[in-house]
């Protein structure tokens, strides 16, 4: 795939965040897809290496915590080969009635118009006093 073609993979992926398309994302992954997190585990229970079926809990997870969907808005991509970097901020209402607001550093690699591998870079502070009760 192009690099263009592996841009247009990624948009359609966060995308699909706004929507709250969790079956879709999960589908966007390949079958041996990986997902690190930034971040402590002992601090952030998310954080840390996930594979296809642990980064699918944690999408359904956010689902059910921001039911309107988050918008994810691109503010740069970049790619080379088959890798794709993402500065994005991310915008929703939660249940809990606060707003998160966080801004993310993705490297996505991208397989045969799938999702292989993604790192995710964000304030682990923000995302934990947003979400705690």
């Amino acid at each position: 795939m192009s690099i263009e073609q592996n841009k247009d993979v990624v948009r359609q992926f966060l995308a699909r965040f706004g929507t709250g398309d969790a079956d879709g994302l999960i589908d966007s992954l390949t079958d041996d897809a990986t997902w690190w997190i930034g971040g402590k585990p002992t601090d952030l229970p998310q954080a840390g290496p996930k594979t296809k079926d642990g980064i699918s809990a944690v999408l359904r997870g956010i689902g059910a915590k921001i039911p309107g969907g988050i918008d994810m808005r691109i503010h740069g991509m970049i790619g080379e080969g088959d890798k794709v970097a993402a500065e994005v901020e991310a915008r929703g209402e939660i249940t809990n009635g606060r707003i998160y607001n966080n801004e993310y550093h993705f490297l996505f690699t991208i397989r045969d118009g799938r999702i292989a591998a993604v790192k995710e870079y964000h304030d682990t502070l923000h995302l934990k006093s947003v979400f705690a009760a």
